[in-house]
This record gives C-alpha cells, sequence and structure tokens, in this order.
C-alpha cells in the first residue's frame, strides 16, 4: 500500500530501461519504495538497471515482456501480481521512430503505432484489471505532448500517443470509484537517449523533471500532468490556431 504521502511500496515498470521509468524508479525508491519490477525485453542494460535500484536498497526484480507480443501480456504480467499487490504500474515504454524514414516505409511505422498504441493497450487493460481485483493501486501512463495536435515532423509518433492519450483518460474513467488510480503524463522534450541528436524544442525537460512530476502527481492524486507544467497553457493555444496557420509553425 501507499504511504501517508502517496509513496508506493510497490512499482511496476513496463519498459524496463526506460530513463524516465528508471528516473521515477530511483526517486520512488530513495524515498519508500521497497520492491520494483523491471519489465522489459531481456538484455544486460535491464539487469544494471535492477542491480543499480538494488544498490539502492530495493528488492529489484526483472521480467521478460515484449510490448509488441499482446498475446503474452496477460501470462507475463499475470505472474507478477500473483506474487503481490503491486502499489503503481508506470507504463514507461514506446519508440519515436523516424518520421522521414517511416513515411517511406509503411511497416516501420506500423511498428511505432503497435508499440506505443496497440502494446499499451493490452498491457494497459491487463495491468488495470489486476490492480481492481487488489482494490487498489495507480496506473501512470506516459503520454507526449506530440499527442495534442498532429504536427508534419512527427505526426506517426504523435498519432500514436494520441491514441494512448485518449485510451488512458477513457480508462481512467471507466476505473473511476474503484480504487484504481490513472494518471496521464504529459512531457514534451526530454532530453534523453531516444531524442539524442535531435533539434532540442523549446522547454525542454529531463527524465528527471519528470520523475519529480510524477510523484508530485501521485501525491496530488492528479489525473493529468504535465511537464513542465506551462505547457498546458502553450498547448491550450496551439490547439486552437487555425490549421492554415498552423502547418506554417516551425515547430
Amino acid at each position: 500500500m501507499k504511504d501517508a504521502f502517496g509513496t508506493p511500496q510497490s512499482l511496476l515498470v513496463l519498459g524496463g530501461t526506460s530513463e524516465i521509468g528508471l528516473a521515477t524508479a530511483r526517486r520512488l525508491v530513495a524515498r519508500r519504495t521497497r520492491t520494483v519490477w523491471l519489465a522489459g525485453r531481456p538484455s544486460p542494460a535491464l539487469e544494471e538497471a535492477a542491480s543499480g535500484l538494488r544498490d539502492m536498497g530495493a528488492d529489484a526484480r526483472t521480467v521478460a515482456f515484449d510490448a509488441l507480443d499482446s498475446e503474452a501480456h496477460e501470462e507475463s504480467l499475470g505472474k507478477i501480481f500473483a506474487e503481490g499487490d503491486i502499489d503503481m504500474v508506470l507504463l514507461a515504454f514506446g519508440i519515436l521512430g523516424d518520421q522521414a524514414r517511416d513515411e517511406d516505409d509503411p511497416l516501420a511505422a506500423v511498428r511505432v503505432a503497435q508499440t506505443n498504441y496497440t502494446g499499451a493497450v493490452s498491457a494497459g487493460l491487463v495491468c488495470a484489471r489486476a490492480l481492481q481485483s487488489q482494490g487498489h493501486g495507480s496506473l501512470v501512463v506516459l503520454s507526449s505532448v506530440a499527442g495534442e495536435r498532429a504536427r508534419r515532423s512527427n505526426f506517426i509518433y504523435g498519432s500514436s500517443k494520441a491514441g494512448l492519450d485518449t485510451f488512458s483518460q477513457g480508462l481512467g474513467d471507466a476505473l473511476y470509484g474503484t480504487g484504481v488510480h490513472v494518471m496521464v503524463v504529459r512531457p514534451g522534450f526530454v532530453r534523453s537517449k531516444m531524442t539524442a541528436g535531435l533539434e532540442e524544442a523549446p522547454m525542454a525537460t529531463t527524465p528527471e523533471a519528470v520523475a519529480e512530476a510524477i510523484e508530485t502527481g501521485l501525491r496530488r492524486r492528479s489525473e493529468t500532468v504535465w511537464v513542465p507544467g506551462a505547457l498546458r497553457v502553450v498547448m491550450a493555444a496551439l490547439r486552437h490556431v487555425p490549421r492554415q496557420v498552423f502547418r506554417r509553425l516551425p515547430i
């Protein structure tokens, strides 16, 4: 269960090598979290991430998980919940893709959509049902401001995040009153390995800043978190810019 400050004692990170996921895990372990499951494709990086959390005093475990293998989600994730209650699930997996390449390679574009949306729908529903069965817990979903409005520069990635965002909001409404809290996190440009080499967008942030915002959102029982917070106002304005004008903006 969570402590008086809303910090979970147990955490499952879907996307166990995600920089935001690991920054969040480290932050929560430094507070109160003692059991951490890192779910991801088996790799030295996944084991190294778990080892780092163990060095901080956590009981960190790894489990094989592939976002694209939806048929295996119920079995693989079910085994985790069978070990004991999970106070928080962080859905942190996703790929950015390469817009220019993916426009010329439909199968590559489909992989972005299947990872970011289809895989998330499958894993999200499996975890939501498990959280509901135990009667408590938080499902935190990493969305993106890219899903707020289609942009020429990343509409394939943005469309997948738009679908994920809408799904997560609806799931939160479906679970309202069950004891399960769903929180959608919308970061802007995050300085990470995934964005290395890309031109930095205004109001860029870091995995650590997103982790801090997630912790604050958990404590407040927020339903939507923007990182940084000023993006809420910026995107509210951009959402209403006429399309003919919007497509000319250098974004």
